[in-house]
């Protein structure tokens, strides 16, 4: 495992900034493997606070990452749209494959409305209007993630599409999603989204509302447990991001390639808790 400097926060108000100089984690304890089993090809648990690694399994092994890719698609677009930017929404939205909450074709949305859909219901046809209106283009927005990868040097991430529903070529690792996720969640913006287990969120007729049920199941069953995405596909298999505080210790779990990806993470967080330093 790499050693990195630690990055320290002034304070929990202040929004620390991190860059290729200041990493957002660091090797705390050579634990790879200590006294946990799991089914993830790869996996790692970060003391949120600090950014030490307190646990990890072939953290920077780059796997395919579904639908946890919209955490850098969220984090991006927060940067670049306010919560009340209007996005109108393209007709190539409406053509979004599998995973779509229905967004029609010259709809003006709110963007903190798209935002729980993203994360919540994990739309693609979300991350797509939400990358148009940010990025202006579909390449373009990407192209803004994979830079915002580099500034915050993740190393072992290539970013190919907004949804993560593209296998070939979109890419991670535990550890960058740890760090990625401990970047995500200094915003507040996000955090508020992620922790939400079900939102009602009014809408023009004739919808009226919509209803988007957070699907991280650790929220509501997890004590703690308040963030922060899942993913899926047939080749990422089982792919989770899991956020927890407890007694003032807040942890980061991330399991990649999992067949049992919240006995992982339950497993990763109740070892963090029980084994705080």
């Amino acid at each position: 495992m790499r050693g990195f400097p630690l990055v320290v926060a002034l304070a929990a108000a202040l929004v620390p900034t991190a860059s290729a100089e200041q990493p957002l984690l660091h090797q705390s304890r050579a634990l790879a493997g200590h006294g946990i089993t799991l089914t993830a090809r790869s996996a790692i648990l970060v003391d949120a606070t600090t950014g030490g690694v307190l646990w990890a399994k072939r953290p920077h092994a780059r796997r395919p990452i579904a639908s946890t890719t919209k955490i850098m698609t969220a984090i991006v677009a927060m940067e670049r749209l306010g919560p009340h930017a209007i996005v109108t929404v393209d007709r190539s939205v409406a053509r979004v494959p599998p995973f779509s909450e229905g967004l029609h074709p010259g709809e003006r949305v709110e963007a903190w409305k798209l935002f729980y859909g993203l994360l919540l219901y994990s739309g693609n046809d979300d991350a797509l209007a939400l990358a148009l209106a940010a990025g202006g283009t579909r390449s373009r927005f990407v192209t803004l993630m994979n830079e915002k990868a580099r500034s915050l040097s993740l190393h072992d991430s290539h970013f190919r599409s907004p949804s993560g529903l593209l296998d070939r070529d979109n890419y991670s690792s535990a550890w960058d999603l740890g760090a990625l996720t401990r970047y995500a969640l200094w915003n507040r913006r996000f955090r508020a989204v992620v922790r939400t287990r079900v939102k009602h969120v009014q809408w023009p007729a004739p919808t009226m509302e919509k209803i988007y049920v957070n699907k991280n199941h650790l929220l509501g069953s997890y004590r703690g447990a308040d963030g922060v995405k899942t993913g899926w596909t047939t080749i990422a298999k089982h792919c989770l991001v899991a956020s927890a505080h407890r007694d003032g210790l807040h942890l980061i779990a991330v399991v990649l390639g999992a067949d049992d990806s919240y006995g992982d993470v339950k497993k990763l967080l109740d070892w963090g808790f029980a084994n705080r330093g």
